[in-house]
């Protein structure tokens, strides 16, 4: 079982950045891909991003794409999500998650360990 825990969240203005971390402990990210959903107030939890193990290969949703950037640092064991250009509707919950498999997967139910999450909002 890998543990995460993310940091990094906070209030941000519209237009502003944010990088959000996750640091794993329990397993090496080296062979872990890794992934990044969302979960706004009402709403289901939605996939942002996901890196596969090796790191070469990355897949965004729609309403991220060209804004967020998501890398792995093997040496420091962890996730990051890079946020530029936020937007209100980026206000959620963000949860980094880890899939043993190792594959960029944009679905939850692939990955198999969890993050707590971490709040961000972005005011208008």
């Amino acid at each position: 079982q890998v543990q995460l825990v993310e940091s990094g969240g906070g209030l941000v203005q519209a237009g502003g950045s944010l990088k959000l971390s996750c640091e794993a402990s329990g397993s090496s990210v080296t062979s872990l891909a890794m992934g990044w959903f969302r979960q706004a107030p009402g709403k289901e939890r939605e996939f942002v991003g996901a890196i596969n193990w090796r790191g070469r290969s990355t897949n965004y949703a729609d309403s991220v794409k060209g804004r967020f950037a998501i890398s792995k640092d093997n040496a420091k064991n962890t996730g990051y999500l890079q946020m530029n250009s936020l937007k209100p509707e980026d206000t959620a919950v963000y949860y980094c998650a880890a899939d043993l498999a190792g594959a960029a997967s944009t679905r939850a139910y692939d990955y198999d360990d969890w993050g707590q999450g971490t709040q961000v909002t972005v005011s208008a």
